[in-house]
């Protein structure tokens, strides 16, 4: 079980889930350390309440300070699924931003980073990655984006490392990229729709990027989370409260 003295490492910290991730984590009063490639955004965002490690995914030299006595590891990151200026094909002498470099082999290289006694890695993948030739996944993994994200889940698998893989539909909500860290704290899901959560990958639908970073952070406090992966999507009437608990015990 998670602890104040337990330190979370945030992959993506500054991205549309990602930055909720830490509010929700300061919310709890966690100590958190934000990986980005921009030190001066993270600061900025984040008011200076959390530590901040630059650095890339794509390269792994940027990544030993970043991991060095962390106790978790949640990854946030990702990039466009077609092509766009996000990619970043201007510089040919070093790795594309596209979801091969990023979903496949950058979550590749933050595995291998990770130290070997981290008590969990939490990895936001996609709905449809086991589902790749059928539609609307097939046109989703034009460029790979799929094939991205099960390279990253198949990476973390079998490291042996403890995880949980959480597998969101289309996101809605957000992104909050623009926002400062008092905004974030109160961010709520604008949606009506329940919390809805499943073994493997056979959900379709929406899910809301609020609804996920909540997940990722209830995941550290529920043991039944560990070494699962699973689907999520908001359908059905939602709750006064959401029941992670309940929702959990269902894997």
């Amino acid at each position: 079980m998670i602890s104040n003295s337990d330190k979370i490492l945030v992959a993506g910290a500054t991205g549309g889930v990602g930055q909720l991730v830490v509010a929700k984590l300061l919310a709890r009063d966690l100590s958190v350390r934000a990986l980005t490639r921009t030190r001066s955004k993270a600061e900025s965002m984040f008011d200076r309440k959390v530590e901040i490690a630059e650095g890339d995914i794509r390269y792994p030299n940027t990544l030993l300070d970043a991991t060095t006595d962390i106790n978790y590891i949640i990854c946030c990151t990702g990039t466009t699924a077609f092509p766009s200026l996000r990619w970043d094909f201007a510089n040919l002498f070093q790795p594309a931003n596209s979801p091969e470099e990023v979903d496949g082999e950058g979550v590749k290289n933050l595995v291998v980073a990770a130290p070997q006694d981290l008590n969990r890695f939490v990895f936001i993948s996609s709905c449809g990655v086991l589902r790749k030739d059928e539609l609307p996944y097939n046109l989703l993994n034009a460029f790979g984006v799929l094939d991205a994200k099960l390279m990253g889940e198949q990476a973390i698998i079998a490291s042996g490392l403890p995880y949980t893989i959480i597998r969101p539909a289309r996101l809605i909500d957000g992104p909050y990229t623009s926002y400062d860290l008092n905004t974030l704290l109160r961010a709520k899901t604008d949606g009506k729709k329940a919390v809805k959560i499943e073994l493997g990958d056979r959900l379709s639908g929406e899910t809301s990027r609020i609804d996920v970073a909540n997940a990722c952070v209830e995941a550290l406090f529920h043991d039944t989370t560990i070494n699962k992966d699973f689907s999520m999507i908001n359908s059905g009437d939602r709750p006064t409260t959401t029941d992670w608990l309940q929702l959990f015990a269902q894997l």
